[in-house]
């Protein structure tokens, strides 16, 4: 399906209207003197006592501006943890390695992922949360489809943010056909997102992993609503990405697999990019179902089954598509979230810390 392009520049309308809140004239102090990662904090705190759309304005404003900190002041050589920890046993049908929040390190994930080229963790956020979570996106995407040219979206559902230059954001058409809206397009969503991320402990676990502090890239961060008529394609997102430091974090909001579109893995670790082409490809970086299937091995291909509130985590090497059947009764509901160590921070993608 094709939508209709809406140009639309709510960042600036809205703050014309606005009176900016204590809270946010505090975080504007401490962003002249330098302490960006500070004003975050303050921001989301308040933001926890009580919500306000302003405050989640202000904080992907905010996050964004330390996120291109973060790429100016990268480390010249970080470094991933030791593996020299056990890997859980691969799980009976997702044949993943599986884990729940609380087992969650660094070392671990380094571990699987060298093992299996992923790491499932089973309930990473609360069902309910998930499927509120699932709800919403439904509700940015009709408040898209309505708001006109100037209009903004007091709520925060979607409101979107034009980056500081040089940067630029000409996916949101490809996104939006594909059943899509990007996280920082709604500002509410994505300040629930990474709170939740942040009570998982998943900031001080990215950061191990990375060996410095982590940024999100605007363009590959996705609130997801996948149709089952929808097909996939194999791919591995490094492909198009260049050379990078990344971590996905799959989330589930909906059970998807049997009831609606998962995902087709590969569930073993490449250690290079596949051989592209081939029957059925029609994308310069799609794999055919052949290659996917040999580069699976004895293990084979596995459509996981998840739940509301269950993560994938896994890199940019990692063989995956849509798994989908037009047999299925629901759409599936997800967010795709790529993390990026700024020493190897992929070309033209947008910086927004977390």
């Amino acid at each position: 399906m094709f939508f209709r392009r809406k140009n639309r520049n709510s960042e600036s309308s809205t703050a014309a209207v606005e009176e900016p809140l204590p809270q946010t004239l505090d975080a504007r102090s401490l962003e002249a003197d330098g302490k960006l990662f500070e004003a975050i904090d303050l921001l989301t705190e308040a933001n926890r006592a009580g919500r306000n759309p302003q405050l989640e304005r202000e904080l992907r404003r905010i996050r964004h501006l330390a996120g291109i900190e973060l790429l100016e002041n990268a480390p010249a050589e970080p470094s991933f943890p030791d593996a020299d920890v056990e890997v859980p046993a691969r799980g009976e049908q997702s044949l993943c390695p599986e884990i729940t929040p609380d087992q969650l390190t660094p070392e671990l994930v380094r571990a699987a992922f060298l093992e299996a080229g992923c790491l499932l963790v089973r309930d990473l956020m609360d069902d309910e949360k998930a499927l509120k979570l699932a709800a919403d996106i439904d509700r940015s995407f009709e408040i898209r489809d309505a708001l006109g040219e100037g209009e903004s979206d007091p709520d925060g559902y979607y409101d979107e943010m034009e980056p500081e230059p040089p940067f630029r954001i000409p996916e949101r058409e490809w996104v939006e056909e594909g059943g899509g809206v990007l996280a920082l397009d709604s500002p509410r969503m994505l300040f629930d997102m990474l709170d939740a991320f942040e009570n998982a402990n998943l900031r001080g676990v990215i950061e191990g992993y990375m060996g410095e502090k982590p940024a999100i890239s605007a363009q590959k961060c996705t609130l997801r609503k996948a149709m089952p008529e929808v097909s996939g394609g194999w791919h591995q997102d490094g492909k198009f990405m260049g050379e990078v430091r990344s971590l996905n974090v799959w989330l589930s909001l909906s059970r998807c697999g049997d009831v609606a579109p998962s995902m087709d893995i590969v569930p073993v670790r490449l250690e290079d990019f596949v051989e592209i082409g081939g029957e059925g490809t029609y994308l310069d970086f799609q794999i055919s179902d052949a290659t996917a299937e040999k580069a699976a091995g004895d293990i084979g291909v596995v459509r996981p089954i998840f739940n509301p509130g269950d993560a994938l985590l896994f890199d940019h090497l990692f063989l995956h598509q849509t798994g989908s059947d037009p047999s299925m009764p629901n759409p599936r509901y997800a967010i795709e979230s790529w993390f990026f160590g700024p020493s190897k921070y992929p070309e033209n993608y947008v910086p927004i810390a977390f």
